[in-house]
């Protein structure tokens, strides 16, 4: 088997063209043979009438020598045996060409034929080939003297069928390669071009750093390759500019705590920081390492989701009590920073997480531990981007009812009348590393959302970001009230 593709095709298209004419030679020999056969027969039976005119003339005159002498004379230069078929079925030779060759069998006379009625066929004769004859009845049966005058010829109608196919197959080649070959040519470059672009551009791909999409033609298989290779380099260009973007963020977040420890390092230990002035470059340093501690594990924390490592750990969870006991463990940090937090739609105090219980309708199952992230995530990020003065609510609802009225979501809900998100940052908020502070001076990492969106979708759920009117913003989750199999 070729190993390009040219080669194979090539191949595809020769091997049937060749099936095709031996099968064609073989039925053409067959066709040609039969009628070369026939016409061999045809020609002898004009002959045998010929003879029997002549062989009644020569009994009216008596003179069968002569007619035997003028026949033997006659066939001497070709291959035509002339026999004559007695009544007893034996033969008298009249003229042979190359010797005596009689059939090696008798040749029936139907009874009842006439006078000149003709009979060919094939049988083999005593020169050990098969012969072609024509019998012309001489006399009736019951009728004494010869019976008819047998006409043969060896039978060369197969040899001649390939003759005439010698002659005319160069012709039939010549008209295939000339209508075949632009075929072969034409079909191998709509196949093969593609591909080697895409050959070309696969090799490229790893060290390009643009991507045009390649041109979508040849078959329709290779134009839906190519389409899924452009859709492919595309991702691919897209994953390393969020990467390199990544590394930028990376490398922007980690110098200015480092900065910060090497400064305040330096000052300690050549003792320019001392008394209170020392008390705080610790205390600094340590809130610094705190905080690249924290990048790291939320770093991992996301990495850790994506590849499904962090097992979930499914229970029955209220909604209604998850609200509360969120609102409980940030109400202390939420009045230290001037922001009243509000539990919105439940009927218990955010300072009483063991208020009445909710209708089974707010019950859904999933990772207590994930939820708490979650929630952690979304107050913490709406108390920093909430000034002093500010609200933030907290909420949980049951999600749309289907057809039956059941509802089969929890959707999760923290709002607050900050400035909300800048212009287009909505979509990409829950990006690694995406803050809509261009200056990337607040205290978060650029990685609460990210993980909030990943604990969702471990769960079989979503996340949306929003602004609301006249300002604020608002971070949903919408969790199923059952996870999917994991």
């Amino acid at each position: 088997m070729p190993r390009s593709l040219t080669g194979r095709i090539v191949l595809v298209v020769v091997l049937p063209l060749l099936a095709a004419w031996l099968a064609m030679g073989l039925t053409l020999t067959v066709i040609l043979g039969t009628l070369h056969a026939e016409a061999t027969k045809s020609s002898l039976a004009d002959i045998g009438q010929t003879l029997v005119v002549r062989f009644r003339d020569a009994v009216l005159d008596r003179d069968l020598r002569a007619l035997v002498t003028e026949v033997r004379d006659a066939v001497a230069g070709s291959d035509i045996s002339v026999q004559l078929l007695r009544a007893d079925g034996s033969y008298l030779d009249l003229g042979t060409a190359g010797g005596p060759a009689t059939p090696s069998g008798p040749i029936t006379v139907p009874a009842g034929s006439a006078r000149g009625q003709t009979f060919t066929g094939s049988a083999p004769f005593t020169d050990g080939r098969s012969h072609l004859y024509a019998a012309t009845v001489l006399r009736p049966i019951g009728v004494a003297g010869p019976r008819a005058i047998v006409l043969s010829l060896p039978d060369r109608s197969r040899a001649a069928a390939i003759a005439d196919l010698v002659r005319t197959l160069p012709l039939v080649l010549l008209v295939s390669a000339v209508v075949g070959l632009p075929l072969v040519l034409v079909l191998s470059r709509s196949v093969g071009g593609p591909l080697r672009r895409l050959t070309d551009a696969t090799a490229d791909l790893p060290v390009r750093s643009g991507h045009e999409p390649l041109p979508l033609d040849g078959p329709s298989e290779v134009r839906e390759l190519t389409a899924r290779f452009n859709a492919m380099a595309g991702e691919l260009m897209d994953s390393r500019q969020r990467e390199t973007e990544l590394l930028a963020d990376l490398r922007h977040d980690l110098r200015t705590p480092l900065t910060v420890i090497g400064g305040y390092a330096a000052a300690l230990a050549d003792g320019t920081a001392v008394g209170p002035d020392a008390e705080r470059a610790a205390r600094t340093i340590g809130e610094e390492a705190t905080r690249l501690g924290r990048l790291v594990d939320e770093l991992g924390a996301v990495e850790r989701l994506r590849q499904g490592v962090d097992g979930l750990r499914p229970e029955t969870l209220d909604a209604s009590e998850v609200i509360r006991t969120s609102a409980a463990r940030f109400q202390s940090a939420a009045e230290a920073a001037g922001v009243e937090l509000t539990v919105h739609g439940i009927n218990a105090s955010p300072a009483d997480p063991s208020g009445s219980s909710t209708s089974d309708s707010m019950a859904f199952v999933a990772d207590r531990g994930a939820v708490e992230r979650i929630m952690a995530n979304l107050v913490a990020n709406a108390l920093a981007a909430t000034p002093s003065g500010g609200h933030v609510w907290l909420s949980a609802t049951a999600g749309p009812s289907t057809a039956q009225g059941v509802s089969e979501s929890i959707v999760l809900a923290v709002t607050d009348d900050g400035p909300g998100f800048p212009p287009g940052a909505a979509s990409r908020v829950f990006e690694r590393f995406f803050r809509g502070d261009p200056a990337r001076t607040g205290p978060g990492s650029g990685l609460g959302l990210a993980i909030v969106r990943e604990l969702a979708t471990a769960h079989g759920g979503t996340a949306h970001a929003e602004n609301v009117a006249p300002h604020g913003a608002r971070v949903s989750v919408v969790l199923p009230k059952l996870p999917p199999a994991r």
